[in-house]
């Protein structure tokens, strides 16, 4: 299960979680079929039919990802659930290479941020963490929003592997609606805290200044 379901955890505000190893962590997309048979056959994002020039969200968040989906169930340009596999270095230079999608006060002025911005090819969100009943939580999971350089660096260099879960998210989604929780809990990928440096922590709005 993920550490958010687990019972009387508590989390800082925000948190990288998400399951990883010493040489790769995991995000999830969600896209239609001719992208996702695309991308499983080939091992990486190829355009057509993906499209390079778009900025493409990835999410460390299993449950975040259910919510944006419906579990799949949302419409057809999200009815494939994909586990992709990066590199840890891969994943780090986005952190490093990025912005906040917000200015958020803090000791850097508004237009120093919106230089920055224009200049960085990766948006960071904070948007609330969902329970397995998709309801928001009191802290909060990050979004990573790849454009430019960064895309072209996830499809070429940072995918290990690409895993089709649509049918476990269903699975879970089965359980959670028939009551099954301990079930469908059990199937729920385990996401743990990914640490990262604290100079790169203050860059994503992870600790304050």
């Amino acid at each position: 299960m993920t550490i958010s379901e687990e019972k009387g955890c508590k989390h800082p505000e925000k948190e990288i979680r998400a399951v990883h190893d010493e040489k790769t962590i995991r995000v999830y997309q969600a896209y239609s079929d001719e992208i996702a048979n695309s991308a499983v056959k080939h091992h990486t994002f190829v355009s057509p039919p993906f499209k390079l020039t778009r900025m493409t969200w990835i999410k460390p968040s299993f449950l975040w990802m259910m919510y944006r989906a419906g579990w799949s169930y949302k419409d057809k340009n999200q009815k494939r659930i994909l586990a992709i596999d990066i590199t840890r270095e891969g994943f780090q230079w986005a952190l490093q290479n990025s912005c906040l999608s917000s200015h958020h006060g803090g000791t850097q002025a508004a237009e120093d941020w919106q230089t920055v911005k224009e200049h960085s090819p990766v948006r960071i969100q904070w948007d609330p963490e969902r329970d397995i009943y998709l309801n928001r939580l009191d802290y909060r999971s990050i979004q990573i929003g790849l454009s430019g350089e960064a895309v072209e660096r996830y499809c070429r260099d940072w995918i290990d592997s690409i895993t089709d879960i649509t049918e476990l998210a269903r699975q879970i989604k089965a359980d959670v609606d028939a009551k099954n929780l301990d079930a469908a809990r059990a199937l729920l990928p385990r996401e743990e805290s990914f640490q990262i440096p604290s100079g790169l922590a203050l860059r994503i709005g992870l600790t304050k200044a």
